[in-house]
């Protein structure tokens, strides 16, 4: 039988040796695994840059929307001043003080012997600055007051007793004018009709009627 001799079976065990060395086995899964590692921190770049880049879209569409949403209560706060200034105008034009009804009331408001000379009007109008609302001693917040106006007004009558005894139709004619329905209505509660000056030599004396201030 013959004899088979290898002669490179040396150098076939060193290379299987080497094919088998853990080290080489190592730094192969090593490079695998450093290789992995790069392309997972490509990808989180790229996500990164991504997320980065719809962070910025939804900034610019919250900032767009701030914008707006400023332009909409400033434009709401616009629309509140106009409506609050027309309904002060509306009170104003339907609770206004109008001298035709005076005069109205004062032909219906009639006694003997006593003549109405002259008629006069004072309409007063006082500016009421706004007040800040502002925290007191006890933490509390005491509200504020907006800008307003007092109304005064004063309604003065002159007349004449004719009568044979000068004053004695005083009383009567300030009673009437007092029981009128109009001055019942715009003098409400008060009915504040006073007497300034009492009948001189002439008969002539005067009649005030002051009208309850109204604040607007």
């Amino acid at each position: 039988m013959p004899i088979r001799i290898n002669l490179l079976a040396e150098s076939q065990a060193l290379e299987e040796l080497r094919r088998r060395d853990p080290v080489k086995r190592a730094i192969w899964g090593g490079a695998i695994l450093v290789g992995v590692l790069l392309a997972y921190s490509i990808w989180l770049q790229l996500g990164g840059i991504g997320a980065k880049r719809e962070v910025n879209g939804l900034r610019t569409l919250i900032v767009a929307q701030t914008n707006e949403y400023q332009r909409v209560l400033t434009d709401q706060k616009k629309l509140g001043d106009a409506n609050f200034k027309l309904a002060k105008l509306l009170q104003l034009s339907t609770n206004r003080f109008l001298n035709g009804s005076v005069l109205n009331a004062l032909q219906l408001t009639t006694v003997e012997d006593v003549q109405l000379v002259r008629l006069r009007t004072e309409q007063n109008y006082v500016f009421n600055e706004e007040t800040k609302a502002k925290t007191n001693e006890f933490n509390r917040v005491i509200p504020g007051k907006p800008a307003s106006v007092t109304e005064k007004i004063v309604v003065t009558l002159d007349a004449k007793d004719s009568s044979p005894n000068p004053g004695d139709q005083v009383t009567k004619f300030k009673e009437a004018v007092a029981g009128s329905s109009y001055f019942q209505n715009a003098l409400g509660k008060t009915n504040d009709i006073r007497l300034t000056s009492i009948p001189d030599p002439q008969g002539k004396f005067t009649i005030e009627c002051r009208y309850p201030e109204k604040t607007r």
